[in-house]
């Protein structure tokens, strides 16, 4: 299992030795949550962040979420910007199939996210445009949720439907459920609280990787 430790969750006036410090830990990628005020209820990161991380830290690949009414306006800015992967909702206002292919065109890794009311069969239209899919474990919007117990199911419905891309998974994860998730095939986890907050989180992300 790959760890992406979110930034959510870090101390953001020391953003750039927390990142150094899941980076000396052995994560294996980095969440940037982007949140707009109005597709969910909170404000986060531009692509500013995005490129300042990547010329902080070129070889950490940067997994951007946007949680945003139009991604299709800030796609460009977060490619241009160092983003290696970039993720749009299946439920924005109208279809997010040209995202995903603008993404692609873009030299990005193309992901769509599903928040926990929106079930598997709806995206299973958009797979071939996915390299990976996104199922939020919890509302998205706020960090430190408790995690959804019905969401493993939806990673069953993944790959029943055929999908063989990367399933990854946000909200709650910690020790106590990533056994249960790695069960059913999750390949990327989001950690946000439980790795920032972690006294040894080299020590975690080791034992994860094991899953």
């Amino acid at each position: 299992m790959q760890i992406a430790p979110s930034i959510l969750a870090a101390d953001q006036l020391h953003l750039g030795d927390e990142v150094q410090r899941m980076v000396e830990a052995g994560c294996d990628l980095l969440h940037v949550d982007v949140m707009d005020a109005h597709f969910v209820p909170n404000m986060s990161f531009g692509p500013s962040v995005v490129r300042q991380l990547h010329s902080a830290f070129p070889q950490l690949r940067l997994d951007v979420h946007l949680m945003m009414d139009n991604p299709e306006s800030y796609i460009g800015h977060f490619a241009e910007a160092g983003a290696w992967g970039i993720t749009v909702h299946a439920e924005i206002p109208g279809s997010p199939g040209h995202c995903l292919r603008a993404i692609r065109s873009l030299g990005c890794s193309a992901g769509l996210a599903l928040k926990p009311a929106t079930p598997a069969a709806q995206i299973q239209p958009l797979l071939d445009a996915c390299d990976l899919v996104l199922v939020m474990t919890v509302e998205p919007g706020f960090g430190g949720q408790p995690f959804n117990t019905a969401m493993p199911q939806k990673l069953d419905d993944l790959r029943a439907m055929g999908w063989k891309g990367l399933i990854e998974a946000d909200g709650g994860l910690r020790r106590t459920n990533l056994p249960l998730m790695a069960h059913h095939t999750l390949d990327i986890a989001v950690m946000g609280t439980a790795l920032f907050l972690s006294p040894d989180p080299g020590k975690d992300i080791e034992e994860f990787h094991l899953l």
